[in-house]
């Protein structure tokens, strides 16, 4: 949700396109550097949120970030960065920071696997506000040199952390199909949240980006599309939004949109009217 003119502004447009949850930025994402969070700007922030039923709020980290790099300048950097990111969603009282996991660049993945759990550890003994905001890593497509893309990867991950508990899942429906998950049938949809469960467990899983692709099964392109007009179809969100495992698990679009929300508007519908649809 846009916070064009201030942080506390996010909570109208997600009534006005009938969000029960949302995602923001608390800063540019594609920059470094982050106008400072004011106390007036907790303030509205605070007052917006109570006058508003919409919660939890997720917040996303800068596309800048990578947790993984094996570069040690842009590593600092994107620690620093990250850190403040937490800061930031502290402040006020977010409950969930995403950040996607990084890239190896070259350097191999269980370099990058291990390269983010050592840096996911420094996280929590250099930040007092990752005790207050829980890190979700976003499962990705598998491009370039992306790692996450499988849920071995995780699960790794989550083995070798200091604070695991500190530590969920955000699980982007278009990433997964793009990583070769296949979610378009029943047979399917349940055998990839088995194994969701085995190599991660299902306790792991705190929020859902709800994306169509663009692209097909196991391309490895992180492309979004809107809701049931892309390679996915309707069946997946069909059986997410039916699967009571996940009723209570906030779940946000990432699909295009325009200046108006008419295309929030339209998502939002298309995923409710398949509430009821099929049982599970």
């Amino acid at each position: 949700m846009s916070v064009a003119g201030g942080l506390h502004l996010s909570f109208e447009r997600a009534v006005k396109v009938g969000c029960q949850t949302m995602q923001i930025f608390t800063k540019s994402n594609r920059q470094w550097n982050a106008k400072p969070i004011t106390e007036e700007d907790v303030a509205a922030w605070q007052k917006a949120r109570a006058a508003n039923p919409v919660w939890p709020v997720l917040t996303h980290d800068s596309y800048l970030i990578n947790l993984a790099s094996p570069n040690p300048e842009i590593w600092e950097k994107s620690v620093a960065a990250f850190i403040d990111e937490l800061a930031r969603s502290a402040m006020l009282d977010i409950p969930y920071l995403v950040t996607h996991a990084g890239a190896h660049m070259s350097s191999g993945e269980q370099a990058g696997i291990q390269r983010l759990a050592d840096t996911l550890n420094r996280v929590f003994r250099e930040s007092e506000a990752s005790e207050k905001v829980m890190i979700l890593l976003e499962t990705n497509a598998g491009q370039d040199t992306a790692i996450g893309y499988k849920f071995e990867h995780w699960g790794e991950v989550l083995a070798k952390l200091d604070k695991p508990e500190r530590v969920g899942i955000c699980f982007d429906t278009c990433h997964v199909f793009a990583a070769g998950y296949d979610l378009t049938t029943l047979e399917s949809y349940s055998q990839t949240m088995a194994d969701f469960d085995k190599y991660i467990g299902l306790d792991k899983l705190k929020a859902f980006h709800a994306n169509d692709s663009k692209k097909g099964l196991g391309c490895r392109v992180d492309r979004h599309e809107a809701i049931g007009q892309g390679a996915m179809g309707l069946e997946p969100f069909r059986f997410l939004m039916n699967d009571p495992r996940f009723a209570d698990i906030p779940k946000v679009l990432e699909t295009p949109k325009g200046p108006d929300g008419v295309e929030d508007i339209e998502n939002l519908a298309q995923l409710r009217n398949l509430v009821g649809t099929v049982i599970l």
